[in-house]
């Protein structure tokens, strides 16, 4: 479980480095295309991959793990609204940040048996 959670995580580590936080960094027109169709004003490009690069550390460094999955819930709650409010379609634009939502999730319980004791203590 903890080996297919490392590769879950280094999974959803390399996905948002390479197609979320590089082109925003390199301010890629695909990045500012995205922002643009969005209404959201090009300034927040760098903030934006900052806020996702230092998520992806808190989630990869395993005495933070929790916390960057916090932080990642936030983010990617803030795409699901704002492609929520600009009409974008739901399955393929709006949901997707869910399914990444999840996944990250997934890979977190499945690496961490202090996670996996925890959440089951809730029940």
């Amino acid at each position: 479980m903890m080996t297919a959670g490392w590769i879950m995580s280094g999974l959803f580590a390399a996905f948002m480095l390479l197609a979320s936080v590089v082109p925003k960094l390199i301010k890629h027109s695909s990045a500012i295309d995205s922002l643009t169709q969005l209404d959201w004003p090009v300034k927040y490009l760098t903030l934006i991959a900052m806020l996702e690069l230092a998520g992806v550390a808190f989630f990869l460094y395993p005495a933070t793990s929790l916390l960057g999955a916090i932080m990642f819930t936030g983010i990617l709650g803030g795409a699901l609204a704002s492609h929520l409010r600009s009409g974008s379609p739901l399955y393929s634009h709006t949901l997707f940040s869910t399914y990444l939502g999840f996944f990250m999730w997934l890979a977190l319980w499945l690496r961490d048996p202090e996670f996996r004791i925890a959440v089951s203590l809730l029940n």
